[in-house]
């Protein structure tokens, strides 16, 4: 199984609602006891166990799917942790295949290797009255906001642990979908 963590690099955008998706693998990997680390001149950061990789890609959101090819050999064992302007701050939705619906992250995967693979989104609500959508999906969250989202992490992360240990799909997608 691979689990990619979408997000863009950099400090600058560490606490970004564009890097929910690093966020969470963070998470994850810490949970399984693992370190994302560099390797060496590759543009991502990744840690490996027996039956599990997670992957930060270090390109920018947009052309997150230019390393998928050199790293995916099965798409059924594909799960990418993306942020969703069209959920509320902090809900999480997990399915299976379908378009990009906007998401350029998830064009540039589809594009790479198809959309038949799991998508952990996580809500980042939409924009503000007068705010752009690149001006938006590029802020920093406010602590109120993290106080939310931090669970959201918690839960998703869970959530993939769960399919990870060969937990029911369809028990794992409603469970997580219906908080």
């Amino acid at each position: 199984m691979i689990v990619f963590g979408l997000g863009n690099p950099g400090p600058k955008y560490s606490r970004s609602r564009h890097n929910v998706g690093f966020m969470a693998l963070e998470k994850l990997a810490a949970k399984k006891g693992l370190r994302l680390r560099k390797r060496c001149l590759h543009s991502y950061k990744w840690a490996v166990s027996k039956d599990l990789t997670l992957v930060e890609p270090l390109t920018y959101m947009n052309n997150s799917g230019i390393i998928f090819p050199s790293l995916v050999k099965d798409e059924e064992k594909i799960i990418v942790i993306v942020d969703n302007m069209d959920l509320p701050l902090g809900k999480i939705r997990i399915k299976k295949g379908g378009s990009a619906a906007g998401h350029n992250g998830l064009k540039s995967i589809i594009s790479a290797i198809g959309p038949d693979f799991i998508r952990v989104y996580v809500g980042i609500g939409r924009p503000k009255e007068g705010v752009e959508v690149v001006d938006h999906v590029l802020s920093s969250f406010t602590e109120d906001e993290m106080s939310v989202l931090d669970p959201a992490l918690d839960r998703a992360s869970d959530a993939i642990d769960s399919l990870l240990n060969g937990e029911d799909y369809l028990a794992v997608v409603q469970r997580a979908n219906s908080l």
